[in-house]
């Protein structure tokens, strides 16, 4: 692979405005924890090409643990790097196309329908949206003041993205056209500038926190009605016809139909067992479910694929017409094309009806000075206790890093032992 001049991926000093003060690590900046340095990286709609598979893997296994760490937003986490290695993990991460722009590494947070294109069930093909998204979220001045906690969604229709609550979401209809919110206030646009559309929206989002002052990190952070954040819509250039000046009283740019909230999801009742009263009807579910027998998916318990994992997906990628892995925000990973008999000789978890997916843990210890346990292998021991529909999550600490953005059942170590459970109804969601 070609080299990557480390002075081509130098950070600029961020900007004051929206991302000041967010210590999300990235690629470039990492974090320091207990098992060693932790690298975030991000890879925008978890799609991975082979190449690019083998490169993640390979400096695993130089710099770190030797395993891949997957996050709840389709990310990759590197761990246990050793002190120094920076510089390495840049040029390999530079030659491998993970790194188009040091200024926006980390601000490339983007979920989407990770079945979009192979099973039919969507309304549009999102592919085009996330290559245009990602294009124009780098091509931005504005966008690195975002935080690294700010998130893109692309849901071609079935639900499944627009579930996880993002910043920004573009969501398919069935006429071929998109919604683009911004928070619960968003635009009926054509498909082909959905992407340019969804970057504008973040850039209002930028302008709006700026004025708010502190940190604001989130949609659902800003102190903004439905209304003004419409307005501000509508007044930005990106979403203007050329030529044209701001309407302040216009309601939505271009004459473009106001879409429904996007909270607009089928929701189920579950079988809640015992779980506390009030519970019921919490749970939100995508139109189409997750995992269905057809999808080419396995889950990975905890996120955390040991090396011969990892190259047998790979593997198998290769010998496959799209040559891809797509990481979802569930821990899990699709090999497009794949059967399921080849997907269960990975080792990995190929059964859409275990409990492993449906129950995650953050590091917990020894891997994290905060977490009160070793919930993971807490977690594991009580894998047949998982709840039949709802997704349950351990967390070593108050904290809650990585907890799912749907419902849940709740399970917090405590500092003298034992556990809180509860059924929160998820007010913010972090990544790990």
């Amino acid at each position: 692979m070609p080299a990557s001049p480390i002075s081509a991926l130098s950070v600029p000093p961020p900007e004051p405005g929206a991302g000041s003060g967010d210590a999300c690590p990235g690629a470039l900046r990492l974090h320091m924890a207990d098992d060693g340095f932790l690298a975030r990286i991000r890879i925008p709609g978890g799609v991975l090409s082979v190449d690019q598979a083998r490169a993640l893997a390979g400096a695993a296994g130089r710099l770190g643990d030797g395993m891949l760490h997957l996050t709840s937003r389709g990310n990759v986490q590197l761990r246990g790097l050793r002190d120094g290695c920076g510089g390495e993990l840049a040029e390999v991460l530079g030659a491998a196309g993970l790194l188009p722009s040091a200024a926006h590494e980390r601000v490339r947070n983007v979920v989407a329908s990770p079945m979009s294109g192979l099973d039919g069930c969507g309304f549009v093909d999102v592919r085009e949206w996330l290559t245009g998204l990602d294009a124009a979220l780098c091509a931005s001045s504005v966008t690195p003041e975002l935080s690294g906690r700010f998130l893109f969604g692309l849901d071609d229709g079935r639900g499944d993205v627009a579930g996880l609550r993002p910043d920004v979401l573009v969501r398919g209809l069935p006429s071929g056209e998109a919604e683009v919110f911004l928070g619960e206030a968003g635009f009926r646009v054509p498909y082909g500038c959905a992407a340019e559309v969804a970057v504008a929206a973040a850039e209002v989002f930028v302008a709006v926190a700026r004025e708010a002052g502190g940190r604001v990190w989130r949609v659902r952070e800003l102190d903004v009605s439905v209304d003004e954040l419409t307005r501000r819509l509508a007044g930005h250039p990106g979403l203007r016809p050329r030529g044209s000046a701001p309407d302040p009283a216009a309601q939505s740019p271009q004459g473009l139909e106001m879409p429904e909230s996007p909270k607009g999801l089928d929701v189920a009742a579950p079988a809640l067992g015992n779980l506390p009263p009030g519970a019921a009807g919490w749970a939100r579910r995508p139109t189409v479910p997750r995992n269905s027998a057809a999808r080419p998916e396995v889950t990975v318990p905890f996120g955390a694929i040991q090396p011969a994992q990892w190259n047998a997906l790979v593997s198998l990628a290769e010998q496959l017409p799209q040559r891809e892995l797509r990481l979802t925000p569930w821990r899990g990973v699709v090999v497009p094309g794949a059967t399921q008999a080849q997907l269960a000789d990975t080792g990995l978890v190929a059964d859409p009806s275990s409990p492993w997916t449906r129950v995650a843990a953050c590091i917990g210890r020894p891997g994290c000075a905060k977490a009160h346990a070793d919930v993971r292998a807490e977690a594991a021991a009580h894998i047949g206790d998982a709840h039949p529909e709802l997704p349950t999550y351990w967390s070593g600490c108050e904290r809650r890093c990585g907890h799912p953005a749907e419902p849940y059942v709740d399970i917090v170590a405590l500092p003298g032992g034992g556990h809180t459970i509860t059924v929160p109804s998820v007010p913010h969601h972090t990544e790990s």
